[in-house]
């Protein structure tokens, strides 16, 4: 049976009926077994029912993520299935979102939480940083906040402010708080479960552009790797991944911008340049290992982010490896991110976002002359 979706968030203009058709095709081929085509939507979809089935203090809860399954119809489906005690909507307030999910998670339960925008989670950014971040270390260990906070973040959709902002430096410079943000279909599923396994809160960022990102995965290996994972007490939590070995210059990517520099390493593999990507997939913890092992065999980087370079992310990525890497570097890191303005209109976001051409600009920019 078709899973039911209303094609009308039109009634609150955010997405399109034909997205949401996309999503209910999406979800119904995804029930197959075996390798297939699945989004990287169903992947975070899957990964909340089946931490649902596994644990029954998992529930979820946000603006519309019940009967309509959310904006980005992530959640689609879980009401139905577990009931609305464990799938609900809550009123337009996220800061009332967050603090009844401290205190649900003060009490042995594991929420799970949507704010339906990036920018939309500001109201709730005192309830963050003053107690999901602090409670643990507040009270000396004794109070733990299992609890996930998803935000859909950057841009790349045609949205304007509030609906595109990538706000991950703000939750990375606060400490307590954990921050992964997938790049991959695989890594949705792999690392949203690890988040909710999670005794302590992570900010869960995903890229809104990737949702409807396919790749061909088999959910249920993803499942026994989960369990194994669980059983040994082992996980890939903290830990960057090489997404393109390369040998002249790594590309630091993180979330939205793992594709691009996907995209820049093709694209220069054509003109007889070797460029390796690293896939930062957890901003908190980071790690450092992967990163530099990468800079001190190549010699070269590149850092990539969508969000503001002043006072960012991308900041910090250059200041760690330049500490760590310093007698291996052939020439000084560079960074391309969005500019340092409010997010543009729909039509000139293909300025603002990091593309192709200024990450090889960057590239060409690496001292290359003996």
């Amino acid at each position: 049976m078709s899973p039911t979706i209303t094609t009308s968030s039109e009634t609150n203009g955010n997405v399109s009926a034909a997205t949401a058709r996309a999503a209910a095709k999406a979800a119904v081929a995804a029930e197959q077994t075996g390798p297939q085509t699945v989004t990287l939507a169903k992947a975070l979809n899957t990964a909340m029912a089946d931490a649902m089935h596994a644990d029954p203090s998992v529930l979820v809860f946000g603006e519309d993520v019940g009967m309509l399954g959310g904006v980005f119809r992530i959640t689609d489906g879980l009401t139905k299935t577990f009931g609305k005690s464990r799938c609900f909507d809550t009123p337009l307030a996220e800061s009332g979102i967050v603090g009844m999910a401290v205190g649900m998670a003060m009490n042995g339960m594991r929420p799970v939480i949507e704010m339906q925008f990036d920018a939309f989670a500001y109201p709730a950014f005192e309830q963050i940083v003053s107690h999901v971040a602090k409670m643990h270390n507040r009270t000396k260990g004794a109070v733990k906040l299992p609890m996930v906070i998803r935000v859909p973040y950057a841009g790349g959709i045609g949205g304007v402010e509030h609906h595109c902002d990538s706000s991950e430096a703000y939750y990375a410079h606060t400490a307590g708080l954990k921050v992964f943000t997938p790049a991959t279909v695989a890594d949705g599923y792999r690392m949203l479960r690890e988040a909710i396994d999670s005794d302590d809160p992570v900010m869960f960022m995903e890229p809104k552009k990737l949702y409807w990102s396919k790749d061909q995965v088999d959910l249920d290996a993803l499942r026994a790797e989960h369990t194994e994972n669980t059983e040994r007490g082992t996980s890939s939590e903290g830990r960057a991944a090489v997404a393109r070995a390369g040998t002249d210059a790594t590309l630091i990517a993180y979330g939205p911008s793992v594709p691009t520099a996907l995209a820049a390493a093709a694209a220069a593999a054509e003109e007889g340049r070797s460029l390796e990507v690293i896939d930062v997939r957890s901003i908190v913890p980071f790690d450092d290992e992967t990163v530099c092992a990468s800079v001190r065999k190549t010699g070269r980087a590149v850092v990539i982010a969508e969000a503001h370079g002043f006072a960012s992310v991308a900041s910090e990525i250059v200041a760690r490896v330049q500490e760590r890497c310093f007698h291996h570097l052939a020439a000084p890191i560079r960074r391309v991110t969005g500019f340092d303005i409010p997010y543009p209109a729909p039509k000139l976001e293909h300025y603002y976002l990091p593309g192709v051409d200024r990450i090889l600009d960057a590239v060409d920019d690496l001292q290359w002359e003996d």
